[in-house]
């Protein structure tokens, strides 16, 4: 499956590219819940949820005092700028 280029906004990626783009990021799709997505790196993990405006992610534990950090990205910016805001961590 070939991906419109990274400047392309997510919201113009079909809901497949998007699932096949978060699969080639290590996320792994929940079996019950198919909007949500986990995130295991080596220094942090974070919960990834679908939602209709927007992608949710939610760092785990990985703010002051163990609290998770919570941001979320609209389907407006690229998925270059996703890409870099979600994947480089908290």
């Amino acid at each position: 499956m070939t991906f419109p280029s990274p400047d392309t906004p997510l919201y113009s990626h079909p809901l497949p590219q998007i699932e096949q783009w978060l699969r080639a990021q290590g996320c792994q799709q929940d079996e019950k819940q198919l909007h949500y997505w986990y995130l295991k790196r080596d220094s942090w993990q974070a919960e990834l949820y679908l939602d209709i405006e927007q992608i949710v992610v939610r760092y785990l534990q990985a703010g002051k005092d163990g609290e998770d950090i919570q941001r979320a990205f609209k389907y407006s910016l690229t998925r270059q700028d996703i890409e870099q805001a979600v994947f480089s961590g908290p």
